[in-house]
């Protein structure tokens, strides 16, 4: 497993030089660009800007791990649903073209007064489409586990369900409220199968998350992929970013 951050919180606001720097200095091996912070990497770079990027990340030794967009299926609004099919299209080929692997997108609730197993069949015949864009861009789509009543893995399992599609993956992404009797095995098992190399993760420290046994069941299921940070703010992130490698490497089992 390696380990990588998220540019949510640490990293916002961080041009990309300072963001490769920072994170080659603390032990960061990768990053996922969330859309719209300073880094600059958006959907609207023409070519010579991508390539500049992409020959940045090249000559460093950190990875592009993917994109984070906020593309979302669940609207009833067919108009609504489409623009984001395009705008994931267009993140497709922004990731392919910097050198990324995947673009990282979200169901975020339900709509109301609406059967759910109707909001389920949009959104996971939304990432049927969004599949073939990225088998045709050599990506994958990464399906964040997210969204008020749509984060509950049973309901991530439905969506995959339909979206049966190898270039969808599932982002387990550590949100509170997943164990079962204090464990996370049922609903980990929900989805083993279907998470891909990104996984999301969350202060190490924090009790109340079973980490300890996440990194079990992720190294018994054979992943060896990212574990991407997305921890709360700092004042002091250089110096946290270095404690947060020491950490994951111990509760990996790969010390340095």
């Amino acid at each position: 497993m390696k380990v990588g951050m998220v540019t949510y919180l640490w990293g916002a606001k961080w041009d990309l030089p300072t963001l490769i720097k920072n994170c080659e200095q603390t032990g960061i091996d990768g990053v996922e660009l969330r859309s719209t912070h300073k880094h600059g990497v958006e959907v609207s770079l023409n070519k010579s800007q991508r390539d500049d990027v992409k020959r940045r990340f090249a000559d460093s030794r950190i990875t592009l791990v993917g994109l984070g967009s906020a593309c979302e299926y669940h609207s009833a609004d067919h108009g609504v649903v489409q623009h984001n099919i395009e705008l994931t299209r267009k993140f497709l080929e922004l990731s392919r073209d910097v050198g990324g692997s995947g673009v990282k997108v979200r169901p975020n609730g339900f709509v109301k007064g609406e059967d759910r197993r109707r909001t389920i069949e949009r959104i996971g015949k939304a990432l049927m489409t969004c599949a073939r864009f990225a088998e045709d861009l050599g990506q994958q789509i990464r399906l964040e586990v997210h969204g008020r009543g749509t984060k509950d893995p049973k309901v991530i399992r439905q969506i995959v369900d339909v979206a049966d599609h190898p270039r969808v993956t599932v982002c387990w992404n550590s949100n509170p409220g997943e164990t079962i009797g204090g464990s996370l095995k049922t609903n980990f098992d929900l989805l083993a199968k279907r998470i891909g190399d990104v996984v999301h993760i969350h202060d190490l420290y924090e009790r109340s998350y079973p980490y300890r046994e996440l990194f079990s069941l992720l190294k018994t299921s054979g992943f060896k992929g990212w574990c991407l940070s997305e921890s709360p703010p700092t004042s002091d992130p250089l110096r946290v970013m270095r404690y947060y490698r020491a950490l994951f490497d111990e509760l990996a089992g790969q010390p340095e």
